[in-house]
């Protein structure tokens, strides 16, 4: 069985959450299979073996679970982007836009240092805001941003187009 299909049986479809019309893809159940978290593990980071990798940034939450994963793999740092007023040390933050209104995202000032290289990992691209604006936020100390690295993508929300500017691949292991 591949690890696609593994992830189909895995992959929870929770419909109309959090709003009529949205269909949930839920991770959680991935997580009670300590085997195919190993082997999502190894594929997430296989794109980034032997590279100059210097930090994985995870996008809260969800982002965290496979992001330490990978840096463990990998061998280097883990820095966490979370959502404003979360973190206690000093930050650097930005804002961008969402379908109604505004988020802000931010990561200590310390998290990355300038001319680090940097992957960001989150469970799910789907119109691809927050993982630009991690991006965007990653340049802003100074930080390269490598790649992007996502469990799921969802196509035909179009979010690796909301990337492109970055000029960094995109790895995705399960696409919708």
């Amino acid at each position: 069985m591949t690890l696609s299909d593994k992830l189909d049986l895995a992959i929870r479809n929770i419909p109309d959450f959090p709003k009529p019309g949205i269909q949930f893809k839920d991770i959680t159940p991935i997580l009670r299979d300590a085997k195919l978290c190993r082997e999502i593990t190894l594929a997430l980071t296989a794109p980034f073996k032997g590279k100059n990798i210097d930090v994985v940034a995870g996008i809260e939450s969800r982002g965290f679970l496979f992001g330490m994963l990978m840096a463990q793999e990998l061998g280097c740092a883990f820095a966490v982007i979370r959502k404003k007023g979360k973190l206690p040390h000093r930050t650097v933050e930005i804002e961008y836009a969402l379908e109604y209104g505004s988020a802000i995202i931010e990561m200590h000032e310390d998290e990355i240092e300038s001319g680090q290289h940097v992957i960001i990992h989150d469970d799910l691209l789907a119109t691809g805001g927050t993982a630009a604006a991690a991006a965007e936020l990653i340049k802003k100390v100074g930080g390269r941003v490598e790649a992007f690295s996502f469990l799921i993508e969802l196509d035909f929300l179009e979010g690796a187009n909301k990337l492109s500017p970055f000029g960094a691949p995109i790895a995705s292991l399960k696409h919708y």
